[in-house]
């Protein structure tokens, strides 16, 4: 059993030193399924270790994938080129990379695929990624919208060209892209709607499966043409978490220390790395800011905004309401939990009332992290600078940065169980 709760205690100096934020989970998990559907051996150096990669491995191992582990950041993953029908659902847990991109692959297995997940991954929506499944000829059914997911596969689909709503997550446009390159036919992925997820995530894939031997053209801003090429196994090196990095520079910049992560911000690749610059305007935070492009680097956002010198607003964040919880109200209840009324929702927006006063105070509070990482993770920054913060279910960090509360601690952070 995890630890109840942890309280942070104030480190009342600058935080100093090296730490190095785990492998991207976005990218590993990515490589992870174009590995495993890739003929011959691939290696997988820099990856993340965690609860949602460890369901990935485990689910393309019931598929028939080899997958050794030589050390805790490599992955060496064998295929056939083809992956085969488990035995058993596919549990995954509450990771939404995983279940997106196993639901699109199931259809290149021949035979029954169940995808499934814990009581928070049956709330998440994949009723679009189902449907533009179906579009294709795949049969496919979910009875709530959310998982599970039942695939019928033949080990191919019907049809070459696809339309989704990109809106509610880019991951369904990152399944079909990778789907589509195991087909025996070039396909056209095609987004709909004025509003598309974090574009950036797409690219991701793209320059993933590229890697892997895709041939993947953009033949407009929301529109791309993959061809029927498969996969081919690749030595690949994933870069570090850039969304696990944004707590370092947000502890980094509360503190007034310097803490080296090994790779500069301008070197990552990764959507939310974009978070850097406008972290590095602390105390300074623009009165407005646009988390359409950087979901997962909003909670660090939001908490460093407590403690900024004028209120911030922060839009295009409807996304993260279907995250591993309702995060905007994670983070509105949670903020008001250390203050009333510090964070409030209007719509969709979330509103932080900063008051940098707040820093040095002893304000305790009990944090709900609703079994979410970047809840646990980021107001752990709050409680930096304010005493009396406690995390409730703090080892949920597991899922994406399992050594997150000992990285703080090396740079010298205490706590108390």
């Amino acid at each position: 059993m995890g630890r109840a709760k942890l309280t942070i205690i104030p480190p009342g100096k600058p935080l100093t030193g090296r730490a190095m934020p785990p492998g991207s989970k976005s990218i590993t998990n990515r490589a992870l399924l174009l590995a495993g559907l890739a003929k011959g051996t691939s290696r997988l150096t820099g990856a993340l270790k965690s609860d949602d990669t460890r369901y990935m491995a485990e689910a393309l191992r019931a598929m028939g994938v080899v997958i050794d582990e030589p050390d805790d950041t490599t992955f060496i993953v064998t295929g056939s080129g083809k992956l085969q029908a488990p035995a058993a659902p596919l549990f995954l847990g509450n990771a939404g990379t995983a279940t997106r991109f196993l639901t699109a692959a199931a259809a290149l297995v021949e035979g029954k695929v169940v995808v499934d997940g814990d009581a928070h991954m049956r709330k998440r929506p994949i009723g679009p990624l189902v449907d533009a499944l179906r579009s294709l000829g795949v049969d496919a059914s979910t009875e709530t919208g959310c998982p599970p997911v039942t695939i019928n596969g033949t080990g191919r689909f019907e049809a070459s060209r696809v339309q989704i709503d990109g809106g509610l997550s880019s991951q369904y446009v990152s399944a079909l892209l990778m789907m589509a390159a195991g087909g025996d036919r070039a396909v056209d992925i095609e987004l709909l709607g004025e509003h598309i997820g974090a574009l950036g995530y797409i690219d991701l894939t793209v320059a993933a499966m590229r890697a892997f031997g895709a041939k993947v053209e953009r033949v407009s801003p929301v529109a791309w043409r993959v061809e029927p090429t498969g996969y081919h196994a690749a030595d690949f090196l994933i870069e570090p978490d850039a969304s696990a990095a944004t707590y370092l520079w947000a502890a980094e910049v509360l503190g007034g220390g310097k803490i080296d992560l090994g790779t500069p911000a301008e070197q990552f690749s990764q959507p939310d790395a974009k978070a850097y610059d406008l972290i590095s305007k602390f105390p300074h935070l623009p009165a407005v800011i646009d988390g359409s492009q950087m979901q997962d680097a909003i909670p660090t956002l939001a908490v460093l905004a407590a403690f900024n010198e004028t209120p911030v607003r922060f839009v295009g964040i409807e996304n993260l309401r279907v995250k591993e919880c309702d995060r905007i109200r994670a983070l509105s209840s949670g903020l008001s939990r250390i203050v009333p009324n510090l964070g409030t929702e209007e719509g969709d927006d979330l509103i932080v009332a900063s008051d940098p006063s707040l820093a040095g105070k002893t304000l305790p509070a009990e944090i709900d992290s609703f079994a979410d990482h970047r809840i646990a993770m980021s107001f752990a920054l709050a409680g930096l600078k304010i005493g009396g913060i406690t995390i409730l279910d703090p080892d949920c960090v597991a899922k994406t940065f399992p050594s997150y509360w000992n990285v703080l601690a090396s740079l010298g952070v205490t706590y108390e169980d």
